[in-house]
C-alpha cells in the first residue's frame, strides 16, 4: 500500500502539471496535491504506530484525506483530453477509501 499511495501521489502531481493555470484551478490543485500526498504519508505513520488506537486514528485520517482528494478531483474542471486520467485518479482514490474503511472495520 505504501508503494501504491506513493505512485498515486506522483500521478496526481503529473496530472496537475497538465491542468490549465487560472485562479480557481490554482487554488484547487494546491489543495489536491496536499490531500493526495497526505494519504500515503498518513499510511506510513499508521504502519509505524505505537498502539492499535494510534493505528486506527491514522487509518481514519487516510480515509478522510482520500475522501478530500476525491472531492478536489471532482471539483476540478479539466480539458477533455485529461478526463480519462481524472476518471482513473478518482477510481483509484475511491478504492483507497474502501480499503481504509475495510481496515477500520476489521480492526474493531
Amino acid at each position: 500500500m505504501e508503494d501504491r499511495t506513493l505512485k498515486f501521489a506522483n500521478e496526481v502531481i503529473q496530472f496537475i502539471a497538465k491542468v490549465p493555470r487560472n485562479i480557481s484551478c490554482i487554488e484547487i490543485t494546491k489543495q489536491l496535491v496536499r490531500s493526495a500526498g497526505s494519504v500515503g504519508a498518513n499510511y506510513i505513520e499508521a504502519n509505524e504506530s505505537l498502539s492499535k488506537k494510534d493505528f486506527l486514528m491514522r487509518i481514519r485520517i487516510c480515509k478522510k484525506e482520500a475522501k478530500e482528494t476525491r472531492y478536489w478531483l471532482n471539483l476540478l474542471e479539466v480539458a477533455e483530453t485529461l478526463n480519462k486520467v481524472k476518471t482513473y485518479l478518482i477510481q483509484e482514490v475511491t478504492e483507497f477509501m474502501k480499503i481504509f474503511g475495510a481496515i477500520i472495520e476489521k480492526s474493531k
